[in-house]
């Protein structure tokens, strides 16, 4: 089974994807907008990759705040996960995705990206951090 992994922005959408065996994740792309109120190319995109990949399963990075609270951000991701529900008709779980960013750039630093060059890669690594993270808890189901 496929699972596609997320990391949902303002303006961007990183995306992972497991391998045929849910044990695996890595990245796929960049899925970049102008306004952060404008997601139909974002779900539609979202929609293509699942078909390409046959994803039967959607995890969804939550940004909680380090003391574990809910903050705007997770209001946004929420309201997300219902409308990417609703169009994609697959299950969508939340999945943890404190210090995921920070992870990231530390991955970043260890290859050698600059940090100018690093807003081209960051929320591709993130969503494989978050989806790796949850095949990791869950032995890839």
């Amino acid at each position: 089974m496929r699972i596609l992994g997320l990391d949902f922005g303002s303006k961007t959408v990183g995306v992972a994807i497991s391998d045929p065996t849910g044990f695996l994740a890595g990245g796929v792309e960049i899925i970049r907008r102008d306004r952060e109120d404008k997601l139909r190319k974002t779900l539609s995109r979202i929609e293509e990759i699942i078909v390409e990949y046959g994803v039967e399963k959607i995890v969804l990075g939550c940004p909680l705040n380090m003391d574990g609270t809910s903050g705007d951000r997770v209001t946004k991701t929420l309201a997300f996960k219902e409308s990417l529900e609703r169009r994609c008709g697959l299950p969508v779980v939340l999945c943890d995705e404190r210090l995921s960013t920070v992870e990231a750039d530390e991955i970043m630093d260890e290859v050698g990206i600059k940090k100018k060059d690093r807003k081209q890669y960051v929320d591709k690594i993130a969503a494989t951090i978050i989806l790796q993270r949850y095949l990791d808890e869950n032995g890839g189901q």
